[in-house]
């Protein structure tokens, strides 16, 4: 059926209108470029750009040509343009990019001057969709490229280029491979049921079924961790009042974020703030001091510090080291309960009373003693494993949500205690059909027209 659609949509493609847009950021800059892709995109690139020499015969591919590009009322825009001849292209099409001066107002002119000459301007993600199509890219590399662009961490990147390199592609396709060679050896045992013993047939797949499901639970294994790389690890610090939570999160965030004096409840409501270690992004959240009081604002705040607390993924009991333990620290030990936390002893600036505490760490947020053993703490904490960049680590959701489907129908496979042959048959192609949507061979149509729309526009 999709093989049909992208078939029907290469079609009308060579058929219609090039797309145009620009495609890099607007702004003032150095240089803009303006992309057409399509059929016609030479003929309506000829239209506008001039240089002497030149002629639809005598261009070649990949070679930038300086010339003058014709706008409204008579002007010209000096620019470079270079023509990209399908199949050897991005898109799989015929594609021309002009690179014009940096500026709003000429990108905008060379943009409406191409679409008065012929093209028609794209829709987001419209030149990745073509070449998708056009069998230039799998999905997962469309979704890794998106990845790319909106990576914040050095982690996240490593994630996506991974992906956008082919290595979920082909780990995919080898574990599909497999499963059609399972089909076809089931098939050929209904057809021909006095040539194999049915019960051996049987045993050999499941054997076989058991080592694609490992692969696949080794994914997943990765992913459970990798997922911080996109989202961050969410790490709130709480306490009661004055035992330094702002100074910690000023220490370990390298600047003045939180405001700090001796007045108790300044903090009132949560202040949010992230940096990055060792590849991961870490998102701090300074709470409101959890004590008794009458005050309407801060009683507020507290609420929201106990909430913060039950959401975090890590938290940061912070203790005063150079006071005794009090009732208020005892009731949010309370509140740890279940939860994953470090114990912070501050102010170790300053004689230390208070006793040995479970996991944890000695620091001072005026001298910065500890603060990065205290971040790799904290990591060592949230990360089950060390995530390795050098293997598979997937982000995107909705490969994993896939991945974790083709598990479960694994299980059911392997766990059932007796199957007929045309059962396993029918399980292995929809696990075969279910693998298939990570690299879009079996996705449909409108999954597809949903992860090019967040695409920006140009790409």
């Amino acid at each position: 059926m999709l093989l049909q659609f992208c078939t029907q949509f290469a079609i009308i493609s060579c058929m219609e209108k090039p797309i145009v847009s620009i495609s890099t950021p607007l702004g003032k800059g150095a240089i803009a470029i303006v992309r057409m892709s399509g059929k016609e995109s030479l003929p309506v690139a000829f239209k506008l750009f001039h240089n002497s020499k030149l002629t639809s015969e005598n261009i070649k591919p990949r070679y930038m040509y300086f010339g003058n590009f014709k706008l409204d009322e008579g002007e010209f825009e000096q620019c470079l343009m270079v023509y990209f001849k399908a199949p050897f292209s991005y898109t799989g099409e015929d594609i021309v990019e002009f690179q014009i001066h940096g500026g709003v107002l000429i990108a905008q002119k060379v943009l409406e001057s191409c679409v008065k000459a012929g093209a028609k301007l794209a829709e987001p993600g419209e030149y990745s969709k073509r070449a998708f199509l056009n069998g230039k890219i799998t999905l997962d590399k469309a979704e890794a490229i998106i990845g790319e662009i909106n990576a914040e961490t050095e982690g996240e990147l490593k994630s996506s280029l991974q992906v956008t390199n082919g290595r979920l592609a082909e780990k995919i396709s080898t574990e599909q491979d497999k499963l059609k060679n399972m089909i076809a050896e089931i098939e050929a045992g209904l057809d021909y049921p006095d040539e194999i013993d049915e019960l051996d047939l049987k045993l050999n797949i499941k054997e076989r079924l058991e080592g694609v499901r490992t692969n696949i639970k080794d994914i997943l294994q990765q992913a459970q961790s990798a997922t911080y790389l996109k989202n961050g690890i969410n790490v709130a610090l709480v306490g009661k009042t004055n035992v330094g939570k702002s100074s910690v999160m000023n220490a370990m965030l390298g600047e003045n974020r939180a405001i700090v004096t001796d007045i108790k409840g300044t903090t009132r409501d949560a202040i949010s703030e992230s940096f990055v270690f060792e590849g991961i992004k870490i998102n701090l959240i300074d709470t409101a001091g959890i004590r008794e009081t009458k005050d309407v604002v801060e009683n507020i705040g507290i609420e929201k510090s106990k909430q913060n607390l039950m959401q975090a993924d890590l938290v940061l009991f912070v203790l005063d080291g150079s006071e005794r333990e009090s009732a208020e620290d005892r009731q949010i030990e309370n509140l740890l309960k279940g939860k994953k936390f470090i114990t912070v002893i501050n102010k170790t600036d300053k004689k230390r009373v208070v006793p040995k505490q479970e996991n944890e760490i000695e620091i001072s947020a005026l001298t910065n003693k500890n603060i990065q053993k205290l971040k790799q703490k904290i990591l060592d904490m949230v990360l089950e494993e060390k995530i390795d960049f050098n293997s598979l680590v997937l982000t995107n959701e909705r490969q994993i949500a896939i991945l974790q489907e083709a598990k479960d129908i694994l299980d059911e496979i392997l766990n059932a205690k007796e199957n007929t042959l045309d059962v396993f048959a029918m399980l292995i192609k929809k696990l075969w059909q279910t693998l298939g949507k990570i690299t879009g061979n079996t996705e449909n149509e409108d999954i597809i027209d949903l992860i090019f729309s967040k695409f920006c526009l140009g790409k």
